[in-house]
């Protein structure tokens, strides 16, 4: 006679689950608590898995969330440790790392939506505006992807100067500029459409255009060519 499994046991087994049922199968939760392994004396690794979790606030809650918590309030956890705590930063730095490499398979800079996605992972996360400045061949690939600025609050502090300083030297073809929104909204604002219009007009005269300009935010990018701005 076949015996039935009982939920509860199983629940509170997540490797054993794992191997039942396969890594689908089990929560946010379960996932993590295989990862951290053992919990405390009074308390087991799904439970401290639990707490782990609810470390994240609104909107990004969950594993997603864990991306914004610092090491420093993972450790004040009890059972989290200096080695557990490095192994959760990992684990979220892992998973923006592939998502990014998923996107990149298929990158096509003739599609926004695919460029977007490629840096959603890398920009959707960062509390102050970067800015990215891709540079292409004439076949539309890659050459050079390059950190324009970090930690400015303000994206039209951007000098054209120094972007197409950088085209040059990468023996750029087109560019596409990226940068983020913090807030989450990628509309743009008064003055991304000044910046743009003034990077393109410069980018034209000097035979590099300006493919596009996507904003990221969270899950959700503007694109000024898809936006009919730029041609």
């Amino acid at each position: 006679m076949k015996e039935i499994e009982n939920p509860l046991v199983l629940q509170e087994l997540p490797y054993e689950k794992f191997l039942r049922f396969g890594p689908e199968s089990l929560t946010e939760a379960e996932l993590l608590a295989i990862i951290l392994r053992t919990g405390t004396h009074d308390r087991s690794a799904l439970e401290l898995a639990r707490e782990v979790l609810a470390l994240g606030k609104y909107p990004r809650t969950g594993l997603l969330g864990l991306h914004d918590v610092r090491l420093e309030e993972l450790m004040k956890v009890k059972g989290i440790g200096q080695v557990k705590a490095v192994k959760l930063k990992s684990l979220t730095e892992l998973a923006m790392r592939i998502s990014a490499s998923v996107a990149e398979q298929g990158i096509n800079v003739k599609e926004p939506c695919t460029v977007a996605a490629y840096f959603m992972e890398k920009l959707r996360h960062r509390k102050t505006e970067c800015v990215y400045l891709v540079s292409l061949d004439a076949k539309g690939l890659i050459l050079e992807e390059k950190r324009l600025s970090e930690g400015s609050v303000n994206f039209s502090l951007i000098c054209p100067r120094d972007l197409f300083l950088s085209a040059l030297k990468a023996q750029a073809v087109n560019v596409i500029l990226l940068h983020n929104h913090p807030s989450g909204d990628p509309a743009p604002s008064q003055a991304d459409l000044e910046v743009t219009e003034r990077i393109a007009r410069l980018g034209m005269e000097l035979g590099i255009p300006l493919l596009d300009h996507v904003i990221i935010g969270d899950q959700k990018y503007y694109s000024f060519r898809q936006e009919g701005i730029l041609t």
